[in-house]
């Protein structure tokens, strides 16, 4: 999927094997992804979809400039899985990375020029459907 935020940036579905990059699109306050090379195209991408990420994903987060060393916006993970969260508020961000360890992170909070590559789509319509449960994880976050 591709958020609210990107409805006015030209956009592609995502393929298995693509290098994307976490990016702010020109126009928008909103992050999303964009793959390598094609850096004003907004790849959407279905929910169930995994994704590798050639470092551990980093988020933003305001001590983490003043204070490296203590890892602020670090989420200890290189493997995600992307869902859509929150679809009954229209006007807020729905693209998340569901992470290994359980967190929930919005897309539109990554730090810029991450590189992650797309391993697997998902198998069936199951995961194309908004994930509920996931609302209230990433309230609490």
């Amino acid at each position: 999927m591709c958020d609210y935020g990107l409805h006015a940036v030209g956009s592609r579905a995502a393929k298995v094997g693509d290098r994307l990059i976490s990016t702010r699109f020109p126009g928008t306050e909103t992050r999303g992804f964009a793959a390598v090379g094609e850096p004003g195209v907004a790849v959407c991408i279905l929910p169930g979809t995994e994704l590798s990420f050639e470092r551990k994903i980093e988020t933003v987060h305001a001590f983490a400039p003043l204070c490296p060393s203590f890892g602020f916006g670090m989420q200890g993970e290189q493997l995600a899985r992307f869902r859509r969260v929150a679809s009954r508020q229209p006007h807020v961000h729905h693209d998340a990375l569901e992470l290994a360890n359980g967190r929930i992170v919005l897309v539109t909070r990554l730090r810029e020029d991450q590189r992650a590559s797309v391993l697997q789509l998902p198998a069936n319509s199951r995961f194309g459907k908004v994930d509920e449960g996931l609302h209230q994880l990433i309230a609490e976050t």
